[in-house]
């Protein structure tokens, strides 16, 4: 039996990804081994290059486009507007401020440091997600 367990998102720099993660989003570092570090509720960023070294046994792999805004990364918080302006003071791209959604949630998003996009929501699942 096949059972989901995480996902991977590749950057390009471990280390400012990770502080991103950790310091603007305010994700907790569950494990970190150098290329690859997980972050509470399954998330996990790993170094690109270290891993599709190892996924196409290639030394260098060069000019690999991440962000490509085909993957969008989806957070929940029970504070949207302490958590949007604190995303806001980091500096980074937002894409959009706070705005209800057609379902009623509301919801702003901006890029990460290898522009992947990034989705905050106001809180629908969080006490479910906080028991794992």
């Amino acid at each position: 039996m096949n059972v989901f367990y995480n996902t991977i998102i590749l950057v390009k720099d471990i280390k400012k990804s990770k502080d991103f993660y950790e310091k603007v989003v305010g994700l907790k570092v569950i494990s970190d081994y150098e290329t690859i570090v997980f972050f509470e509720n399954h998330f996990v960023i790993h170094n690109a290059n270290a891993l599709l070294k190892t996924i196409f046994k290639k030394k260098k792999i060069l000019n690999l486009k991440r962000g490509r805004k085909n993957i969008e990364i989806y957070f929940e918080t029970d504070d949207i507007s302490r958590s949007y302006d604190e995303i806001k003071r980091s500096g980074v791209r937002i894409i959009h401020g706070i705005e209800e959604q057609a379902w009623g949630q509301k919801v702003f998003r901006f890029f990460d440091i290898d522009y992947h996009l990034v989705e905050i929501g106001e809180a629908l699942h969080l006490d479910e997600l906080k028991k794992n």
